[in-house]
């Protein structure tokens, strides 16, 4: 892990974002200036700051670096050079991809090396745009992004020659024994002295293809084809030179289609028809402010620095992979016909589901059926609901199927545009029918629980996790009228149980023949897509202990009330004993409460479960000081696709989706003074927290509409048409 230089680094950041705000200072609409997309770019937050587009399948910037898990973006805040510019990336994920399609541009002569040093001080970004100066190629470089188009601009000196690599062998990879074989077939056209088309089909988390059409506003000089570097190598390098024409910028758009070229030279035509850099740039700067304008802080800079980045990491996906005709490619490997015209994907399933997608719901509710629908037709095409999908392809990772509670969330909550009773059968069928390696349903059903003898990989956490799944096809179920699936679903949401040894009071392994795993050690890390194995899922059994969000009352009663949880809980969250084994993805250690990493995400708010809100008041508090800060290295953990800035969102806010597919949200203290948000018609949900200061972190009373408020939860129903929720603050915890 590298070392986060603080005083140089972040100095070197406030004078951009400085900078930024200078420049967007004059339109107080802006809220683009409140967004650093720098931050989560060191230490473990994975983030990227190229230029997107909301939802877009663009995603085009700098790489400093490959081949590791530190560079599942492909940048990292320290470091001093610039391989080149890529034209997508993934948002805080743990696992590599993407990264396709590297062009870098230089001057002068060609040379062995072509990593450039760049002016730190000058490297700059802002939603839609990247800018930066390559200090040793001797190029301004400018990028800004359509939804499936990606636009450089490139200022070479007077009088050197413009050259770029454009390198189609390069592709964001895990281990250096793939450098050379993650490109399986690629086909590339120079159409004319300035275009380029072809695809690449590649492999590294999934196996996809790409299809690409690349225009220039200059004459290609001269071309030169690299020799490869391995026996294996199928990618091609080139050497282009271009005919400046006496002019100094050199302008490049690539269009990107995962169906063909011509959709790609359609996607291209389409939506950046012309060479106007800067019209693209302000309509990708609208379309952010269109969704961060869902809601409006009052805060201090940093309170919206915070808040407005997480906004935007929110909605850098799912990424739309369908062209602007509707196709594209999907998990059965054949182009397809959206008949909305929408396909979505890089669905971070085991994380957004927890609070990303119910704030899609309440901040977004245009684009859910759309959600929904790409998630049925994905399982139409490959038998079941998306697990973890990249680029319409199944990456398989974590566990459980939690598309199931993000559709069940939707219907229980009215949504249409879908047809629920498909909606039901793919998720019965995902559920039922073991389709692929992770789901074993006949031993689940035999046992009540995953056996670790016969699950050997991470068979407490898969439990858990299906528990909930199970949980949430039960209300669907219910809701459906179909009471013998309620029943046999709501029979295996209680599985938990089967788990919960008294005698250590964790969630414990069992075998096949109802036998505790021994010797036992709860402080043990696990996960299966690591060297160290085991029975959780990027955790340890006092975090999965609690991973019972959809039975907390119930998971409560199990442990001996609620004085014997609440020692449990406090023994979590205050034990000095550090975690046996280390794991990159779980940080933000609270005792053992681990903030970077999912499962625990809800834990904070079970204490209003417990009669003791003070303490999530005081959690909330101290998590949002410590693990989200305005600063590279300000993220604590893997955004995971927008799941970890939900929650900072969420929490800001004052209220959280402990159970995301219950329709409610446990109340907990607002971290800004006040938070508007746009529930459409017409209406508003508005929160404001009266004497919100430093040290009045806690909580004295709610009203709703001006009414006294003494519930532990507020309603979707109630948000949505629009209200007011008033908390007043306080220093001293309300016992």
């Amino acid at each position: 892990m590298k070392r986060f230089i603080y005083c140089v680094a972040t100095a070197l950041l406030a004078v951009a974002c400085t900078q930024n705000r200078q420049e967007n200072a004059s339109d107080g609409a802006d809220l683009t200036r409140y967004v650093n997309p720098f931050i989560g770019t060191a230490f473990t937050g994975h983030t990227f700051p190229g230029a997107t587009y909301p939802l877009g399948m663009i995603q085009a910037g700098p790489q400093t670096g490959n081949f590791t898990w530190e560079y599942c973006a492909g940048y990292f805040y320290e470091d001093s050079l610039i391989q080149g510019f890529t034209q997508n990336r993934l948002n805080g994920t743990g696992c590599v991809d993407l990264g396709d399609l590297l062009i870098q541009p230089f001057s002068g002569e060609k040379r062995e090396n072509y990593d450039s040093r760049f002016d730190k001080a000058k490297e700059k970004a802002s939603p839609g745009y990247y800018t930066v100066e390559l200090s040793d190629n001797e190029v301004g470089v400018e990028i800004t992004a359509s939804p499936h188009v990606a636009f450089h601009r490139y200022r070479y000196p007077k009088g050197e020659t413009a050259n770029i690599l454009a390198d189609f062998q390069s592709g964001l990879v895990w281990q250096d024994a793939r450098i050379h074989t993650h490109v399986l077939d690629q086909e590339i056209n120079f159409e004319s002295d300035r275009v380029i088309s072809g695809f690449t089909r590649r492999t590294e988390w999934v196996q996809r293809v790409y299809y690409f059409v690349i225009e220039f506003d200059k004459p290609i000089l001269t071309r030169e084809e690299l020799p490869k570097r391995a026996p294996q190598e199928k990618g091609a390098r080139y050497l282009l030179t271009f005919d400046m024409q006496d002019g100094e910028t050199l302008n490049m758009k690539i269009g990107m289609s995962s169906a063909s070229v011509e959709g790609a030279r359609a996607n291209l035509a389409a939506e950046v028809p012309d060479w106007e850099f800067e019209s693209v740039r302000n309509r990708a700067k609208d379309a952010w402010n269109s969704y961060l304008a869902k809601v409006t802080i009052d805060g201090s800079e940093a309170d919206k620095e915070n808040f407005y980045t997480s906004m935007y990491h929110l909605f850098i996906q799912p990424n739309n992979i369908a062209d602007v005709d509707g196709k594209y490619t999907g998990p059965n490997r054949e182009v397809s016909q959206s008949p909305t015209g929408k396909f979505y994907s890089t669905w971070s399933q085991w994380d957004i589901f927890r609070a990303a997608f119910p704030l899609y719901t309440i901040l977004t509710p245009e684009l859910i059926p759309d959600f929904i629908n790409s998630m049925l037709d994905y399982s139409e095409q490959q038998g079941h609901l998306p697990i973890w999908s990249l680029w319409g392809q199944e990456t398989y990772t974590m566990i459980g199927n939690h598309s199931v509670p993000m559709i069940v969330d939707a219907y229980l909550k009215g949504f249409t545009g879908f047809d629920p009773e498909r909606a039901y059968n793919e998720i019965r069928r995902s559920l039922t029918e073991s389709s692929h390696y992770k789901s074993n349903w006949d031993i689940y059903d035999k046992y009540g629980y995953y056996p670790y003898d016969l699950i050997r990989l991470e068979s407490v956490s898969r439990t858990l996790e299906c528990g909930f799944d199970d949980y949430c096809m039960a209300l669907f179920a219910e809701k459906l009228g179909k009471r013998e699936d309620a029943a046999f679903f709501r029979k295996r949401a209680d599985y938990y149980k089967n788990h919960y040894d008294k005698s250590t009071n964790t969630m414990r392994p069992k075998d096949s023949k109802g036998e505790w795993l021994t010797p036992f050690d709860p402080y043990a890390l696990a996960h299966a897509d690591s060297n160290i194995g085991g029975h959780y899922t990027e955790g340890n059994a006092l975090q999965y202990t609690w991973h019972v969000m959809h039975d907390i009352p119930g998971l409560i009663e199990w442990m001996g009330g609620k004085e014997k949880a609440g020692e449990v809980l406090d023994y979590l969250f205050n034990t000095k004993q550090e975690t046996t084994g280390k794991l990159a993805d779980v940080t933000g250690l609270i005792g053992q409460y681990a903030h970077g990493n999912e499962p625990s995400h809800h834990v904070a708010y079970i204490y209003a479960y417990l009669d003791r809100p003070w303490e999530t008041e005081r959690l909330v508090r101290q998590i949002c000081n410590d693990f989200y800060k305005n600063r590279p290295d300000g993220l604590i953990g893997n955004d995971d696709c927008g799941q970890m800035s939900a929650w900072y969102i969420f929490s800001a806010m004052g209220f959280y989706p402990m159970n995301p597919a219950s329709g409610e949200f446990v109340l907990g203290a607002p971290q800004v003074k006040s938070a508007s948000i746009n529930v459409g018609n017409g209406k508003r949900f508005t929160v404001e927290a009266k004497e919100l200061s430093e040290e009045n972190l806690h909580v004295e009373r709610v009203e709703l509409n001006g009414k006294p408020y003494n519930e532990k939860t507020i309603s979707y129903r109630d948000i949505m048409e629009g209200a007011s929720l008033v908390f007043y603050m306080t220093n001293e915890a309300k016992r």
